[in-house]
């Protein structure tokens, strides 16, 4: 298959990437990059002197800025797709998620820090009630792990992993900036994303333009465990 130069983790300076969402999309025009998605940090727990976005106001701002930029390049007839996403920490407090993100204003989801049974079932928790809040005609956004481990899982309740995946439409991110956690120890993982065909995809957890294109070795781990097919059905939902 022929892939197409993808990065669907980008953070800006509304977190705590370096550089602003126009600096972001002029850069990735340069680079012929076909998508990205920008994710900044969204959290209440220890960590959240990262983000800016702490209430619904700002979370605001932020998604208007991107739909400037996605304006601009519908206009000017560009071939780069932005996605409006954000990395939400499953440290964060429940009340917060539901009180401040409103499901159907983003394209892409990603869950940052899924590291057992526990969490499984708070996402699941936090999904269904995602699903209770929108309409039959709203568009409900694309799931992602974000630099998942699967070593959490793969030696006991990999199953429930997989069957969480399956049912939630949640794809597996090969992220360059975490190589371990697509390597060999983790064959059996992907075995069974192969065997379930659970989608995949690619992000570089960009922080700084100089790793926007870093995407060819997870391209390669993609074609090692034969993914192609997984990933082509990930390519195939995001274009609708």
């Amino acid at each position: 298959m022929t892939f197409p130069k993808i990065n669907l983790h980008v953070h800006s300076n509304f977190s705590d990437g370096k550089n602003s969402i126009k600096q972001i999309v002029q850069r990735s025009l340069k680079l012929g990059l076909d998508f990205i998605a920008i994710t900044d940090h969204f959290t209440d727990s220890w960590k959240a002197w990262f983000s800016t976005l702490k209430n619904s106001e700002k979370l605001s701002e932020y998604l208007e800025e991107i739909s400037i930029c996605q304006n601009y390049l519908k206009i000017h007839d560009k071939k780069l797709t932005l996605f409006k996403g954000i990395e939400i920490d499953l440290a964060s407090s429940e009340q917060f998620i539901k009180k401040n993100i409103q499901v159907d204003k983003f394209d892409l989801i990603l869950f940052e820090y899924l590291h057992g049974l526990e969490a499984i079932a708070f996402v699941n928790n936090i999904i269904h009630y995602w699903k209770r809040t929108i309409t039959q005609t709203s568009k409900f956004p694309i799931l992602g792990l974000a630099h998942f481990d699967p070593s959490y899982f793969i030696h006991g309740n990999l199953d429930a992993l997989i069957k969480f995946l399956k049912d939630n439409h949640i794809y597996f991110e090969f992220n360059s900036s975490y190589p371990r956690f697509y390597s060999l120890q983790n064959e059996l993982f992907f075995q069974r994303l192969k065997e379930e065909i659970i989608p995949v995809a690619i992000g570089c957890d960009s922080h700084r333009l100089s790793n926007l294109n870093d995407i060819e070795e997870p391209i390669e781990m993609i074609k090692y465990y034969n993914l192609e097919k997984n990933f082509q059905i990930f390519l195939d939902n995001l274009k609708r």
